[in-house]
């Protein structure tokens, strides 16, 4: 199971993972929520290297090991990583605030978490573009993903809303 946003609710979602016998990896670009979930034992193991990140995951599948990871990044280049090596990744979704996402609710790759608030205060015009510019690139790698057998699923969260204001190809 992937996803993003460890915040509010969906910091569960690495838990409900490992309950359900999977491997659950949530992308988190704030460092604090990231901290926050693994001293509250959510998350069992953090990783901020992608190419790490993705040893991890294949030696989890071959053990058949339940564990929870949070990835310390983007989002979108962990779907991008995961496309590119070929991993399967069974389910999918986005548990970021999509409802909000001017405002804290998405942060665009390419950008650091600082860098995002700076742009979103300063240069909110830009900003939008960034956001609606990564939407489009992260559908396109789920629905790499999607078309080798993933499930991914709108969480309620305004993903598929924001993606097609975006004007990415939702398939």
């Amino acid at each position: 199971f992937v996803s993003s946003g460890l915040g509010g609710m969906s910091g569960a979602q690495p838990k409900a993972a490992v309950i359900a016998g999977a491997i659950g990896v949530i992308a988190e670009v704030n460092p604090k929520a990231i901290a926050t979930h693994k001293l509250q034992g959510w998350v069992d193991e953090v990783f901020s290297d992608l190419n790490l990140l993705i040893d991890r995951i294949i030696k989890a599948k071959l053990n058949k090991e339940p564990v929870s990871i949070a990835y310390h990044g983007n989002i979108v280049d962990l779907w991008e990583k995961l496309a590119e090596k070929n991993i399967k990744v069974e389910i999918g979704s986005d548990q970021t605030s999509l409802h909000n996402p001017f405002a804290g609710g998405y942060y665009p790759a390419g950008l650091s978490f600082e860098e995002s608030n700076n742009m979103m205060a300063n240069e909110p015009e830009i900003f939008k573009e960034k956001v609606y510019e990564s939407l489009r690139k992260q559908v396109n790698a789920i629905n790499i993903l999607s078309s080798r057998g993933m499930y991914f699923f709108d969480y309620g969260n305004a993903f598929l809303l924001e993606a097609s204001r975006a004007k990415a190809n939702i398939l």
